[in-house]
């Protein structure tokens, strides 16, 4: 496919101008100019991925990050050359882009494959992958996410910490790697160190389930403090079983000391002598332990099950 330069003659390989600086290890920004060196040419050794985009084209945000991601995931199996339409009018005549984004992949020197519009990640290491040849393309985050967790499951709080640190140093505010390494401090005693790097996060991560829970956990852990003493909170409870109050502080400073499952129960046994007490405030303490634990957790399915039990009896 021969494209038109802005001086009206066909742009051919060795007629570009030096390409502008990389944006990525394996991405750069291109031009009318820079198009046959960094697309043509660049696809007679490497697949060349094309994204089409302009500034005020909304999917475009959502779609360049992401397939710059997976790009340079692939570590150079594929290259990606970013087109502003807006500069580039020619190029985008030429391949008779109607819409924006729409990307392009370019081997030995021709269109081969493409897609338009904004599609998910999936989809695009799928896509990248067939243009590598089939060659998997590793996520990451994702590996360095496993490791670190793994880290922290058996103790290495340290070792967990410096994962997900490295991990933010590449994709910062990530949403998992933010809360893992909040996860770490509150592990150390650190609540205000872990509240300040909660707030790190992207804005687009807030509602991520890792981040609802290490904040649902921030906020067990600073109401622990006012709980009383478990020994005296024992005494008025076996005084008075129906002291809600009471069971209720006894819920939080066994959670404060480790036992959660001891916890679950108070607030269970709360709900089931009386559920509107205080505002339904142990059913909703219990909503709150279950955001800390996660979704996945055995203690939280088996709590809301005996929740709902009790609730729905």
């Amino acid at each position: 496919m021969a494209l038109i330069g802005p001086t009206g003659r066909p742009i051919t390989s060795g007629s570009a101008k030096p390409a502008p600086a990389a944006s990525g290890a394996h991405v750069k920004d291109g031009s009318i100019e820079t198009f046959a060196v960094d697309v043509l040419d660049a696809s007679r050794e490497v697949p060349v991925i094309v994204d089409f985009w302009a500034p005020w084209c909304g999917p475009c945000k959502q779609l360049g990050p992401a397939i710059e991601k997976v790009v340079n995931e692939a570590k150079g199996a594929v290259k990606l050359v970013k087109i502003n339409i807006d500069e580039n009018k020619e190029i985008a005549q030429q391949l008779r882009i109607q819409s924006i984004p729409t990307v392009y992949a370019f081997k030995n020197g021709q269109p081969v494959d493409g897609f338009m519009g904004a599609i998910p990640e999936s989809q695009i290491r799928t896509f990248v992958q067939q243009l590598a040849g089939g060659a998997p393309v590793v996520d990451q985050a994702e590996e360095i996410l496993a490791a670190a967790d793994d880290a922290f499951a058996t103790g290495d709080v340290g070792g967990a910490a410096q994962a997900y640190g490295h991990l933010l140093q590449d994709e910062p505010g990530h949403p998992k790697a933010v809360a893992g390494l909040a996860r770490c401090y509150l592990k150390t005693g650190d609540v205000e160190r872990a509240r300040k790097t909660l707030g790190l996060v992207r804005p687009d991560g807030g509602g991520d389930e890792a981040i609802l829970a290490v904040d649902a956990e921030l906020k067990l852990r600073e109401q622990a403090p006012n709980v009383g003493d478990s020994a005296n909170l024992l005494a008025r409870l076996a005084a008075d079983a129906n002291d809600h109050q009471a069971r209720y502080d006894l819920a939080l400073a066994l959670d404060a000391k480790g036992d959660r499952e001891g916890a679950i129960r108070e607030l269970l046994e709360v709900v089931r002598r009386d559920r509107k007490w205080n505002e339904e405030g142990a059913r909703k303490h219990l909503v709150t332990l279950f955001e800390a634990m996660g979704s996945t957790d055995p203690r939280t399915i088996d709590a809301r099950r005996r929740l709902s039990s009790i609730l729905f009896s």
